[in-house]
């Protein structure tokens, strides 16, 4: 502190000069330049007249990567912004749920919304399938609907579980799951350099073809009407299609480093093994999603399934896992 440099400067020195309040810290989080980046073209103005300053889009932004010492991981940064995406609403009893934001219908995919009764008591919250609230006369999902404490039940059950069997038998667990991330990380791998290779002949054809119908235009062969009309054609297309490669690319590449995520989990699983109490930090630094089944009432009692995505390394085939331990 410059006052301990014996700098005169207003202002008195804080009781607890270490202290961080949570906007600070929330802020520095939101900004990609803690991440060691530096981040050009953030704003621009319409004309050298117009003194208002409007935040450019982010595709327009210029970010140049270890530009300076970061303090924030692009892990910490990439998932601080996917939690701050979820919309942790609130019912009218003022309540939200640690679970809001992670819970999906597993037959038709569509966010499961956090409901509470107006009397509120910890077992009557529960969780259904917005698409089922939402078109319920169409029948376009079934009735999905969990409870809270069930929820909260079967999740810290399987954590439970997963820190176990990696307490137990770590390198089984990672020798299989890296062989199954590997294997998925492939196949997409492939899937989007293919869907790439398509996408750049297809950009080549377009430029041939542009070159073709400027040559029939400029010869009188093709009306001016329809030369704008095909070559706006081709122009939108070839855009998308630009804009698409790229992406792919940016997939493929992220996808490639991705080989050390099974490491990371075994990692922060190691941290919760043994653990009774859950909460908002674990789950979000664990879980990715919680997929909800439908009831299932054949046998005369209500028994419900969920399946957990945990982060980076997605669905774990935990009794395919402890069967093979055991055989």
């Amino acid at each position: 502190m410059k006052k301990k440099q014996g700098i005169n400067i207003p202002g008195r020195i804080p009781e607890n000069p270490y202290y961080w309040s949570g906007s600070s810290v929330g802020a520095m989080l939101e900004r990609r330049e803690y991440t060691g980046c530096l981040v050009n073209f953030k704003t621009y103005s319409n004309s050298i007249w117009d003194k208002e300053r409007r935040r450019n889009p982010e595709e327009k932004l210029r970010i140049f990567p270890g530009h300076h010492e970061a303090i924030v991981t692009d892990a910490v940064f990439e998932r601080v912004q996917e939690i701050r995406s979820h919309r942790h609403r609130q019912t009218r009893t003022g309540r939200s749920s640690m679970f809001s934001g992670l819970v999906y219908c597993a037959d038709c995919g569509a966010r499961m919304v956090f409901n509470s009764y107006n009397n509120y008591k910890a077992e009557n919250a529960f969780f259904d399938c917005s698409s089922h609230r939402k078109s319920s006369k169409l029948k376009r999902c079934s009735g999905h609907y969990i409870r809270e404490t069930t929820l909260e039940s079967l999740v810290l059950k399987h954590i439970q579980m997963v820190t176990a069997h990696i307490f137990c038998h770590e390198a089984y667990f990672r020798q299989m799951m890296t062989e199954k991330h590997l294997l998925k990380s492939q196949e997409e791998i492939h899937a989007k350099e293919s869907q790439c290779k398509r996408d750049e002949k297809r950009v080549a054809e377009l430029k041939r073809l542009f070159i073709r119908i400027y040559e029939d235009n400029a010869c009188g062969h093709l009306s001016d009407e329809r030369f704008q009309m095909l070559s706006e054609s081709y122009e939108t297309e070839q855009k998308e299609l630009e804009t698409e490669i790229k992406w792919l690319r940016e997939e493929i590449t992220a996808q490639e480093n991705r080989s050390s995520s099974v490491d990371q989990f075994i990692r922060i699983a190691k941290d919760y093994v043994g653990i009774e109490i859950l909460d908002g930090y674990i789950l979000h630094e664990m879980i990715e999603g919680i997929y909800v089944g439908a009831p299932d009432k054949s046998s005369g009692h209500r028994t419900q399934a969920i399946h957990i995505k945990y982060c980076g390394i997605g669905f774990i085939p935990l009794d395919e896992l402890m069967k093979a331990e055991s055989a």
